[in-house]
């Protein structure tokens, strides 16, 4: 990170216990550390001696996981980028599958339960990891605006289905105003793929007023064409904007250039989830790093 950077990041991240009004003595040269775990999927014990103990670095990536700083965090970016213009409200949803390395699936799981979407500061009982076609998975839900940058970030099971998460995933979008108001949790569009393609999921988004931009699917079509005058209707696509669907996998195809990003070496969820949303400040800290 630049100076720039960091100033603006420590000014979000939480003070030390103990010690009123004073912040971590070594809280930037540990944050880097957990970076530079991140950017190469070395195990945590192997990280360099020049960012201190490695249990110094775990242990503070652990507490951020499990109390909500990266959250946090991420909400006040959005916040700032929302406030400076830096936010485009056409926002893009997909997912994408993870395999989880043997080191990250040692510990017991319990399927069948719900995953941690329901409670983001517990650790789920099945870890949010599960069987797909490609073994171990876990599978990354995202919502981007309209450049790529990340809005909201769910975990399930690698086998979860797409379209059931997307009310959970909008969920999470939370973008206070620094004047006055209620914070806004809706985009103007929501682009998706056919994956989406529900009547549930339209019936949601026209509830809450947001632009539909997701194509049926063949089988929706067939089913409509069968049922004559009696079905419908088509839904109206813009295909103009649907074209820009590819930002949100150019977002995936972004964050996992890390390491331990495009592969789960983490046991636990939340650890996971954490490496995850500090991929998606620091994409959020290159552009309003200079600004702030």
């Amino acid at each position: 990170m630049t100076d720039q950077q960091w100033e603006l990041l420590e000014r979000l991240l939480p003070r030390s216990e103990g010690w009123v009004g004073r912040n971590f003595a070594n809280n930037r040269r540990v944050v880097e550390g957990m970076l530079y775990r991140l950017r190469t999927g070395i195990p945590w014990r192997d990280l360099p001696e020049v960012f201190g103990p490695w249990q110094t670095a775990w242990k503070r990536h652990r507490r951020y996981a499990g109390d909500g700083t990266w959250d946090r965090v991420l909400t006040a970016m959005l916040a700032l980028a929302d406030a400076t213009g830096n936010l485009d409200w056409v926002a893009s949803i997909d997912s994408s599958i993870v395999r989880v390395h043997q080191h990250g699936a040692s510990l017991p799981r319990h399927a069948g339960v719900s995953s941690n979407y329901e409670n983001l500061l517990d650790e789920p009982a099945d870890h949010a990891i599960g069987r797909s076609r490609g073994g171990l998975t876990t599978k990354a839900h995202l919502v981007v605006d309209g450049n790529g940058r990340g809005l909201s970030l769910l975990l399930t099971p690698g086998q979860a289905g797409d379209s059931p998460m997307l009310p959970q995933v909008l969920d999470g979008i939370v973008v206070p105003r620094l004047d006055s108001g209620a914070p806004r949790r809706t985009p103007e569009q929501l682009i998706a793929d056919k994956a989406y393609s529900s009547s549930a999921n339209r019936n949601l988004l026209r509830h809450k007023r947001i632009s539909i931009v997701i194509p049926e699917r063949s089988d929706q079509i067939a089913n409509r064409k069968r049922r004559g005058s009696a079905g419908g209707r088509p839904p109206e696509l813009d295909r103009t904007t649907y074209k820009r669907r590819n930002v949100v996998e150019r977002a995936f195809n972004k964050i996992k250039q890390w390491r331990a990003i495009a592969t789960r070496y983490d046991k636990l969820a939340l650890a996971y989830r954490a490496g995850l949303l500090l991929a998606l400040i620091i994409e959020w800290l290159r552009l309003l790093g200079d600004i702030a």
